[in-house]
């Protein structure tokens, strides 16, 4: 499941746990010795919005959606929950998945083709870029085209953010800040690659 249709459900149910009930905004806790009447200091009940409390919740469970967050994304959660092991483990995973995967290193003349989902109001896109050689045994990512509509805002500066002068390996970002998920390598106009729902 993932984590936004977890959120809804939570939401929905602490704001309305039975039918009979009125919705809620905020929760209130009592602790069992508020109601002792043999307790002459009774602690201080809490209170929480339901909206915030569900995503307490929702950022503590292990959902599955993981497999459609990018490397980086699935260790901001962990680092969120204050996971520090499911946080390096994310990354080490990410990192161990790129180096062991057989294509691997990137070549000159591997495309690479990212695609951004579409998030609100903002249209799916995607971006094409190439490796090429830039000297001294280092690697560059240069781009190619992409589909981002000339009348979106600022489209200018929001294309063209993964290239790379040099490197030894132009696609850790891409492959940890985007995800594998979402990239397509083509080598010697062959997918040797190809993300997307599983």
């Amino acid at each position: 499941m993932r984590r936004t249709e977890a959120l809804q459900i939570i939401t929905r149910v602490l704001k309305k746990p039975v039918d009979d009930v009125v919705t809620a905004d905020m929760i209130s806790g009592y602790p069992a010795a508020y109601f002792d009447p043999q307790v002459t200091e009774r602690p201080q009940p809490w209170a929480i919005q339901v909206d915030v409390l569900a995503m307490r919740i929702a950022a503590q469970l292990p959902l599955s959606d993981d497999v459609d967050q990018s490397p980086l994304a699935q260790a901001e959660d962990a680092k969120r929950r204050r996971d520090l092991g499911g946080e390096i483990d994310a990354l080490m995973k990410a990192g161990n998945a790129l180096e062991s995967a057989p294509w691997y290193p990137a070549r000159p003349g591997d495309l690479v083709h990212v695609h951004y989902p579409a998030a609100g109001d903002f249209p799916a896109f995607g971006e094409t870029y190439i490796v090429g050689d830039a000297g001294d045994g280092l690697l560059s990512l240069q781009p190619l085209a992409h589909t981002l509509p000339d009348t979106v805002e600022h489209a200018a500066g929001m294309v063209g953010c993964f290239a790379t002068e040099a490197a030894d390996e132009p696609l850790y970002e891409l492959w940890f800040e985007a995800g594998p998920h979402l990239l397509t390598i083509v080598r010697d106009g062959r997918p040797v690659h190809t993300g997307g729902t599983r």
